[in-house]
């Protein structure tokens, strides 16, 4: 790896990678990378300091998310725990930047809910892949939130299927790095929070996960072919805006954190 945390920002007018070295108040301190996911990175000794990252990835082949992966997550929606991962996808245009507004479609806002979650990034094409090699094949990882609208997640409105209502653009902001496998050897040992408006939402240790990353790949890699650059958001944990009666207004502010590495901030805005 050429990088521990891999970041992307606007050089000259073209979106170029950089190692993230510094974070200050207003600014970030970047180590430009030369080269893509790919190909691979080659560092370079020339640092620049930016004021806004975008998105980690310009583009993903596919969002896989899963669905019911923490054991009080499963408690507090009293729903059982299935024989395998429930899986639902994003499309790439999902995406948004770690600082972006997330611009709300009037028909998505009326049960509006945020969804801390750790994301995974797979580096190089992959199929058939078992657990015990499975974070061979990972670019890194990084902080997302899976904007819901819940209202077309409810099962008269969708017949069960998840996919539709979380996947409108902006509903996946990531970042605001991908921390490299250097930086996190074990992500089973991490712990993140939820916020909104600074209140504490949701708080949890990856080691409540019912699939850990590994078992995820794997599942996943069965018989299908995981595509570079490929982002699997790994769940939930409780606290959702649904269960706990703090569904997302207009303005409302969602912070993720990922402790001792970094955190997302989006305000989620109503289209009127």
């Amino acid at each position: 790896m050429s990088f521990s945390s891999l970041v992307r920002f606007d050089f000259n007018g073209q979106p170029s990678y950089g190692d993230l070295l510094e974070t200050n108040e207003n600014s970030y301190v970047v180590r430009k990378l030369d080269g893509n996911i790919k190909k691979g990175f080659a560092t370079t000794v020339q640092t620049v300091t930016v004021q806004k990252l975008l998105c980690p990835l310009e583009h993903a082949p596919i969002i896989q998310c899963v669905g019911l992966n923490y054991r009080k997550h499963a408690t507090e929606a009293n729903l059982p725990i299935p024989t395998y991962p429930v899986i639902f996808t994003k499309p790439s245009d999902a995406l948004a930047g770690p600082f972006d507004d997330v611009h709300i479609h009037p028909d998505a806002q009326k049960l509006l809910d945020y969804e801390g979650e750790l994301c995974v990034i797979i580096a190089r094409d992959a199929k058939n892949i078992s657990a015990s090699s499975a974070l061979d094949y990972v670019l890194g990882y990084s902080v997302g939130n899976d904007v819901s609208a819940r209202n077309f997640q409810l099962s008269e409105a969708s017949g069960g299927q998840f996919g539709y209502a979380k996947s409108f653009d902006g509903f996946a902001p990531i970042g605001p790095a991908i921390w490299s496998p250097s930086v996190v050897p074990d992500p089973q040992k991490l712990r993140y929070k939820t916020f909104v408006n600074d209140e504490v939402v949701q708080e949890t240790g990856t080691d409540d996960m019912i699939w850990d990353v590994k078992s995820i790949i794997a599942h996943l890699s069965r018989g299908t072919t995981l595509r570079a650059e490929t982002i699997i958001m790994t769940g939930t944990p409780s606290g959702v805006g649904i269960f706990s009666g703090r569904l997302l207004k207009d303005g409302d502010i969602v912070k993720v954190e990922v402790e001792g590495l970094g955190s997302i901030a989006n305000k989620m805005v109503f289209d009127r």
